[in-house]
């Protein structure tokens, strides 16, 4: 029977995802941020494309310059055909790798250097427009590539200043502010001032993004590895409780055939209530050797959503000294699911964390959100506090004053987040606290038509 999601990425104790996802992550990141450059550098050149016919046309028509204009529009023909294919290229999503950004600067280098040399060479002065290719590169490529970028440039100017077709000025038009250089040279740093400001902003705006991403995946790659550490330290303790456990089985089951006991109704109680919690405790130790793996048996549990969720409120009543549970199962549409033991240990932690601010009553409410199943969690105590709130889910963050609190939900936070839910914390106006879990049932359900497949 094929699953939408592998049980096991969360299993194991760990909760979290394995390193090399987070940085898979952090590269998706990093190549998502390049795209969106390369799209930034496919918009700037459309701008340039637009520019450079305007300019060509105001000179020959406008001021009367001959220009090659023949030789100019199949250069731009050349721009936009090139433009246009790399649209359609970086539509997909794909990753942009250092040298593609230097081939898309490399080709806006060489046809700003065909324009200048139809158009007066170095004595153009919108040969200046070469600093915004080396000022893009500085801010786009790898440093190498930069200095490469520096180098070509220069070389283009230097060689423009050789080789040109000179342009035919007209007479008048090169004294003071009425000089066509000193206009151009103006237009030119306008021109180069206002696409360095849009471009720039946008570029940063984009890296602030892509550096906040990979904080965040920073700090859940050391959420992960702490994770890791207490299912390691979690597994060794069960390992180790298991022989204490069942020594003190054997001595509740001896007890119990002492005549002494069987002849006091109180202390057989006792004896009983002290062999349920003997269960409960090797349930847990048991659970917790089956999410590391290291008990046979399977972890996952094929069953349906409603009767998942009708015997969890059950064990956990049944085991629990709570005075008022109020369950709530909402779900209309009974669906195939799997889940394991860490997933119901994930919901039995945001329970014992109400039971105990709230002794005397717990609720739990089941519902739907289209495709997203819903628990939400609500208690009678004191509620959070600004502080807990603000940091809700992070480790050693509890309303306990005790070392080693704040686990339960960091660990509720991650499995949740493993599998593609939320978890979130609210006070309520009557008192209490909310907790709200949303899982989306395709982590959850089984594939229709597949139940054979395993």
């Amino acid at each position: 029977m094929a699953v939408r999601t592998a049980s096991n990425s969360h299993g194991g104790g760990s909760g979290g995802e394995r390193p090399d996802t987070v940085t898979r992550r952090a590269a998706s990141v990093e190549h998502a941020a390049s795209r969106i450059n390369m799209v930034q550098l496919i918009q700037l050149r459309w701008f340039a494309v637009v520019g450079q016919i305007s300019t060509i046309a105001f000179v020959n028509v406008g001021l009367r310059i001959p220009l090659p204009t023949a030789q100019m529009l199949m250069v731009l023909a050349c721009l936009v055909a090139f433009n246009l294919g790399s649209q359609l290229r970086w539509q997909e999503g794909s990753p942009v790798s250092n040298r593609e950004l230097v081939l898309a600067l490399l080709v806006d280098i060489a046809s700003l250097t065909a324009l200048l040399y139809f158009s007066g060479g170095a004595s153009n002065p919108f040969a200046f427009l070469y600093l915004l290719q080396v000022i893009l590169s500085a801010l786009l490529l790898e440093v190498w590539s930069t200095w490469t970028m520096v180098a070509l440039t220069s070389a283009c100017l230097a060689g423009l200043s050789i080789w040109s077709r000179p342009l035919t000025l007209p007479p008048g038009n090169d004294i003071g502010y009425f000089s066509l250089y000193v206009q151009g040279m103006i237009i030119c740093f306008i021109l180069n001032a206002s696409l360095l400001v849009v471009f720039i902003t946008r570029i940063n705006a984009n890296l602030r993004t892509a550096d906040a991403l990979l904080a965040d995946l920073r700090q859940r790659a050391a959420e992960e590895e702490h994770i890791v550490r207490m299912g390691l330290l979690a597994s060794g303790a069960a390992h180790e409780l298991g022989t204490p456990l069942a020594t003190l089985s054997v001595i509740l089951g001896d007890w119990r055939r002492m005549p002494e006991f069987r002849k006091n109704p109180e202390l057989t109680d006792e004896i009983t209530e002290m062999e349920t919690q003997l269960q409960r405790c090797k349930a847990i130790v048991s659970g917790i050797l089956l999410s590391s793996g290291e008990a046979r048996g399977e972890s996952s549990v094929r069953t349906t959503i409603r009767t998942f969720l009708d015997q969890l409120a059950g064990e956990w009543r049944a085991s629990r000294p709570v005075h008022e549970f109020e369950y709530r199962n909402r779900l209309l549409q009974d669906l195939p699911v799997v889940f394991d033991s860490t997933l119901k240990q994930m919901i039995f932690n945001v329970l014992d964390n109400a039971l105990e601010a709230s002794p005397d009553w717990v609720a739990l409410e089941a519902g739907r959100d289209d495709d997203t199943l819903v628990l939400t969690v609500t208690d009678a105590g004191p509620g959070f506090s600004p502080d807990m709130l603000a940091n809700f889910g992070k480790p050693y963050h509890s309303t306990k004053d005790k070392p080693g609190h704040g686990l339960g939900l960091f660990l509720v936070v991650n499995v949740s987040r493993t599998l593609g839910g939320t978890v979130s914390a609210s006070n309520r106006e009557e008192g209490g606290t909310r907790v709200r879990l949303t899982l989306p049932l395709a982590a959850l359900t089984l594939v229709e038509g597949d139940e054979d497949a395993g």
